[in-house]
C-alpha cells in the first residue's frame, strides 16, 4: 500500500466494524452486503496510484454510510491524484460543512476549462453567436453533464455512488473512458445536503447491529423526527432550486450558472418497497418546454433501462413523478434550457439491507450500484448525442422557441416596503436580464395581476421590467406568469408558483413592448437603510410596512429599548406612517446614552429606515405619545415540535424567526410540555418546558394533534391563555383550536359539504384521479384583509393566500376576522387548480383571525403563511402574531 493510501488506526476501525457487521458471531446466517451481482466493473484496468473509495475509506461501498467529512477527504484525494479531476466548493452549510463539487473530464479539457465553460454559456445566448461561431461550437464543444446527489439527506445511496463514479472516471484506463471524457465535461455535486446526510448517517450507524437488521420492524428502519431528509432548518432543498433561500442551493445554482450544462440528473430514493424510477415521468408537464424535451427524457430513460435489463433490476417509467413545479433538481435544468431528469431508487428507511414486501432483500450495495449504473449510462447517452444536445440548448434559448405572447412583466417599485427586491435578486442570480424604466411607461392592454383583467395602465419612472425577449425566456415565463396551463390537475407538488403572487406584488404583464426608455439593472436593489434626523430630540419611528421592520423590532428589544406600536396610521403633514409603526419615545428610554448611534447601527444591520422626530405632535392621527400607541415587549416565544407536527412547517417558522427576524424561538418537544401551567421558573426539571415561561406558543400544522393534548393539558392550555398567553395555531392546528377540534374556542370550522367525485360506480382505476379532482393542490386564492387588525399590519388590503385542501373558519361575532377569502367565487381563484365546488365552499370564509380569551388570545392562521419561505406575502401575519398581537390586543 502506498504512503498515499496507508490507513491510520482510526481508518482501520471502520474495516473491523464492517467485517463484524457483515459476518457477525459464529453460526449466524450473515447477510451478504456485497453481492457479486452488484460489483463495480472489477475487470476494468485502473490506475494503481489512484485509491478506490474502498481503499481510502476502509470499507466496501454499500457496507457503511460514509460521513460527509470522509467523503470530502476522499474527493480531495481523488483531485490530488488525478489530472482528470478538479474540486471546488460553493459555500458552507448552516452547520459549517463544506459544499464540494467535482469537475471530471480529460486532462486536455481541464487545461482549457475556463474557455469550455464560457463556450457553454455562449450556447445559452444564441443571439450573440455568428453562424461561424455557432458551427464551431457544435463541432468542437464537449457536452456538459451534471449530477446532484443526496439532496435529501436520508437518501444516502447516491453520495456513495458519486464516489464510485468519480473513481471510475478518474482511474479507469480503458479507451472508452478516455473517449467519453474528451467529449464530455462531468460536473458532480456529491452531497447537496450534508447536514441532513450526517444527521441520518450518525443515527443509522448508532442503530446498527452485528447481525444486519433486515426485518422491517427493526428500529434502524424507523428514523426519528425530524429525520435526515431536510437541511438544518428542516427544509426540503429539492424545492429550493429557484428560490435559493438556503446556502446549499444558492451556492449550487451559482455554480450551475457558470457551467450551464446541457444535461442534468437529480438523484433520489423512495420507499424500499418501490422499484427504480427512471425517465420519462407523468403529467402534468410544463407546457412551455420545447416539444422535444419529452423525447430526450425518453432517450436517457432508455439508456438507463438498457443497463437495468442486463442486470435484471426492477424499474418503472411514466407511472409517476411529474415535472411541473420548476424548483426541483429535475425541472430547474429544463427551464434553464437543458434536459433535466429524475432518478428514484428504492431505499428510504432500508438501512444497509431490508426484506421488502415480496421477500427480496434489498441491500445498500444494490442501491449504490443502481445509481452508479445510471450515472454512467447518462454520460454514454450524452456523448452519443453530443451535437444534438448542443443544438437543443441553442434552440431552447432562442426566441424561436418562445411560445408565450407576453412581451414583458412590469413591477412598479415598492421602495423596499415589500418583497420586490427579493424577487429581483432571485431573477438576477439565475441570469435573467432586468431593466428599469427611465420615464413614465405606458402599458397597453396589460394584465393586472390583482384583478385578472386587462387594462391600459401607466407606471412611473423607476418601474422594473423583465422582458421575455432574452435567452432565459423559459425561466422567466415559467416563474412570472399569473397562471400556467396544465393538462392534469392531479400533481405531485403544487399547482401554482407564480412569483409575483408569492411575493404579493403589484404586477402587470403586457403583450406589447413597454412604451418607455429603460436602462439595464446590473445589481438587484436593496431597501433604503439609515436614519433621517439622527439627532432627534423626542422619538424615533420605524414604519412597519418595511421589508425588515420585524428584524428592527427584535434588534430594538435586544438593545433594551422600550418600544410602542401605533394602533392606527398617523401623518406628519409631509409623510404618513401606517398602523403597526414602531415608536421609541426617548423620554421613556432614559438609560440609553447614545440613542442616535444605536439607531444608526440598528438601521444598518436590519436594513430599515428610521425617522427621528423632534416633537410628538403629528398633523393627523394619534400623537406619538398617545396611550393608544401600546407597548410591545419582547415575547418568550415557543413552538411545539416533534411528532405529530409537520417537520416542514416547524422548520419554516423556526427559520422565519431565527434567520429572518433574529428573534429567539424555543423549540419544545410535544412530549416535554408540562401538564402544569406552573413550573420551576423558566425551565422545569428534566428538560420539561413550562407554559408559564412562555408568552406566545405556536402550534405548527400536523395530524393527530389531539394525541398531544389530553383533557388535563387542554385545561392547562385554556388557563394559560386566560392568564395572558397568546396561542397561535396554523394549518391543521388552527382547526384543532376550533369547537369542532379541541373545543378550546367556540369558533366553527368550515364544513366541507361538496359531493365527492367518487361515485358508487367509479372504477377502481379511476378512483385516484377522481380523488385528485377533489383536492386543492397548492392554489393561490384572493385574500381580503382587515387593515385595522394588528394581525395584518404591514401587509396591505389584499394578500394571495396559498391553499392546500379545503378549509376555513365560519365568520362570527366571536371571531375577529383579520383575513377572509374573496366572497365572489369568480374573484377567488387567482392561479392554480381548484374545482368550482371547492371554491364555492371557501368563498367568504375566514382564514386569519383572533379570539379573545380572558387576558389572552387565540390566533388562527388557517393557511401556511411562509410556505417554503418563498410564498412570502402572508408571512408578516405570523410575525405580527408573535410580536404585535400580545401588546396591541392586550
Amino acid at each position: 500500500m502506498s504512503a498515499r493510501t496507508m490507513l491510520s488506526p482510526s481508518r482501520l476501525l471502520p474495516i473491523v466494524l464492517a467485517v463484524l457487521f457483515v459476518v457477525g458471531p459464529a453460526g449466524a446466517q450473515p447477510t451478504d452486503l456485497t453481492p457479486e451481482r452488484f460489483s463495480f466493473e472489477p475487470d476494468l484496468a485502473y490506475d494503481s496510484s489512484i485509491p478506490s473509495p474502498e481503499e481510502a475509506l476502509g470499507y466496501a461501498m454499500g457496507t457503511q454510510f460514509t460521513l460527509h467529512a470522509d467523503a470530502v477527504d476522499y474527493l480531495r484525494t481523488l483531485a490530488d491524484a488525478s489530472d482528470r479531476v478538479t474540486m471546488g466548493t460553493y459555500g458552507e452549510t448552516y452547520e459549517g460543512r463544506t459544499l464540494p463539487y467535482l469537475v471530471v473530464t480529460s486532462a486536455q479539457n481541464q487545461g482549457r476549462l475556463d474557455q469550455l465553460k464560457q463556450n457553454s454559456r455562449r450556447l445559452s445566448d444564441p443571439a450573440s453567436l455568428s453562424d461561424g461561431a455557432r458551427d464551431r461550437l457544435l463541432q468542437n464543444q464537449p457536452v456538459f453533464v451534471s449530477y446532484s446527489y443526496n439532496i435529501h439527506g436520508n437518501e444516502p445511496a447516491s453520495t456513495e455512488a458519486a464516489l464510485q463514479v468519480a473513481y471510475r472516471l478518474a482511474a479507469a484506463q480503458n479507451d472508452r473512458t478516455g473517449a467519453l471524457l474528451q467529449e464530455a465535461v462531468v460536473v458532480m455535486y456529491p452531497t447537496v445536503n450534508p447536514d441532513g446526510r450526517d444527521r441520518y448517517a450518525y443515527w443509522a450507524r448508532s442503530m446498527q447491529r452485528a447481525q444486519v437488521a433486515t426485518e422491517p420492524a427493526d428500529i434502524v428502519h424507523d428514523e426519528p423526527w425530524p429525520q435526515g431528509r431536510t437541511n438544518h432548518y428542516w427544509f426540503d432543498l429539492n424545492r429550493d432550486w429557484v428560490w435559493n433561500v438556503h446556502p446549499e442551493m444558492e451556492g449550487l445554482t451559482g455554480v450551475y450558472q457558470e457551467f450551464m450544462p446541457q444535461v442534468h440528473a437529480d438523484y433520489h430514493e423512495q420507499g424500499y418497497n418501490d422499484h427504480y424510477f427512471t425517465m420519462p415521468g407523468t403529467t402534468p408537464r410544463n407546457p412551455i418546454l420545447p416539444d422535444r424535451y419529452v423525447a430526450w427524457a425518453d432517450t436517457f430513460g432508455r439508456a438507463n433501462i438498457e443497463a437495468f435489463d442486463q442486470n435484471q433490476v426492477a424499474y418503472f417509467t411514466r407511472e409517476a413523478f411529474d415535472f411541473f413545479y420548476p424548483s426541483y433538481g429535475s425541472s430547474y435544468p429544463s427551464v434553464m434550457g437543458g434536459i433535466g431528469m429524475l432518478t428514484e431508487q428504492a431505499g428510504i428507511g432500508a438501512g444497509r439491507a431490508v426484506e421488502n414486501n415480496d421477500g427480496y432483500t434489498l441491500t445498500f450495495r444494490q442501491r449504490v450500484h443502481d445509481h452508479y449504473a445510471t450515472s454512467l449510462a447518462t454520460i454514454e447517452a450524452s456523448v452519443e448525442n453530443r451535437r444534438a444536445l448542443l443544438e437543443y440548448d441553442l434552440d431552447a434559448h432562442s426566441q424561436a422557441s418562445n411560445t408565450i405572447e407576453t412581451a414583458a412583466y412590469v413591477f412598479p417599485d415598492d421602495q423596499g416596503t415589500g418583497y420586490l427586491y427579493d424577487l429581483l435578486d432571485m431573477l438576477r442570480h439565475h441570469g435573467v436580464e432586468v431593466e428599469r424604466t427611465t420615464e413614465t411607461a405606458r402599458l397597453d392592454n396589460a394584465l393586472d395581476y390583482r384583478t385578472g383583467e386587462r387594462t391600459d395602465r401607466r407606471v412611473g419612472a423607476g418601474a422594473y421590467v423583465v422582458p421575455t425577449d432574452q435567452p432565459r425566456h423559459l425561466f422567466v415565463n415559467t416563474l412570472l406568469r399569473r397562471q400556467v396551463a396544465f393538462e392534469d390537475s392531479v400533481m405531485y407538488d403544487m399547482s401554482t408558483w407564480s412569483a409575483p403572487l408569492a411575493y404579493n406584488l403589484e404586477a402587470y404583464s403586457t403583450r406589447e413592448s413597454v412604451g418607455a426608455g429603460t436602462a439595464s439593472v446590473e445589481t438587484a436593489p436593496t431597501p433604503k437603510a439609515g436614519v433621517t434626523n439622527s439627532g432627534a430630540q423626542y422619538a424615533f419611528v420605524v414604519e412597519w410596512d418595511q421589508r425588515h421592520a420585524p428584524r428592527a423590532l427584535s434588534a430594538l428589544w435586544d438593545a433594551g429599548y422600550r418600544v410602542r406600536a401605533a394602533h392606527e396610521s398617523f401623518d406628519t403633514g409631509s409623510r404618513s406612517f401606517g398602523a403597526g409603526s414602531l415608536i421609541v419615545l426617548l423620554g421613556r428610554n432614559p438609560a440609553h446614552d447614545a440613542p442616535a448611534a444605536d439607531m444608526q447601527r440598528i438601521a444598518s444591520e436590519a436594513g430599515v429606515e428610521i425617522v427621528g422626530f423632534d416633537t410628538g405632535r403629528v398633523a393627523d392621527g394619534p400623537d406619538l405619545g398617545s396611550a393608544d400607541n401600546a407597548p410591545v415587549q419582547a415575547p418568550e416565544l415557543g413552538m411545539l415540535v416533534d411528532q405529530p407536527f409537520s417537520t416542514y412547517t416547524s422548520g419554516q417558522i423556526w427559520y422565519l424567526f431565527d434567520q429572518e427576524t433574529e428573534l429567539p424561538i424555543t423549540r419544545i418537544r410535544a412530549s416535554n410540555l408540562e401538564e402544569s401551567a406552573t413550573g420551576d421558573g423558566r425551565y422545569a426539571r428534566y428538560g420539561k418546558a413550562s407554559l408559564d415561561a412562555l408568552d406566545v406558543l405556536i402550534l405548527p400544522g400536523g395530524y393527530g394533534i389531539d394525541a398531544v393534548f389530553d383533557s388535563a393539558r387542554m385545561e392547562t392550555l385554556r388557563e394559560w391563555v386566560r392568564d395572558g398567553g397568546t396561542l397561535v395555531g396554523t394549518e391543521e392546528s388552527a382547526r384543532f383550536l376550533t369547537a369542532d377540534g379541541s373545543g378550546l374556542t367556540d369558533v366553527e370550522a368550515m364544513q366541507d359539504t361538496t359531493d365527492s367525485p367518487i361515485g358508487p360506480h367509479t372504477s377502481y382505476a379511476a378512483r385516484d384521479d377522481s380523488s385528485g379532482l377533489d383536492y386543492v393542490p397548492g392554489a393561490a386564492l384572493t385574500g381580503r384583509l382587515d387593515t385595522t387588525h394588528p394581525l395584518t399590519y404591514g401587509i396591505g388590503r389584499e394578500v394571495y393566500s396559498l391553499k392546500y385542501g379545503v378549509s376555513g373558519l365560519e365568520p362570527s361575532a366571536e371571531l375577529q376576522t383579520a383575513g377572509h377569502y374573496a366572497k365572489d367565487v369568480d374573484d377567488l381563484l387567482v392561479s392554480g387548480y381548484a374545482s368550482q365546488e371547492n371554491l364555492g365552499q371557501m368563498a367568504g370564509r375566514s382564514f386569519a383571525g383572533t379570539v379573545e380569551m380572558g387576558e389572552g388570545q387565540v390566533v388562527f392562521l388557517v393557511d401556511n403563511t411562509q410556505y417554503r419561505m418563498f410564498w412570502r406575502g402572508p408571512s408578516r401575519m405570523m410575525q405580527n402574531a408573535a410580536m404585535l398581537v400580545p401588546g396591541l390586543m392586550d
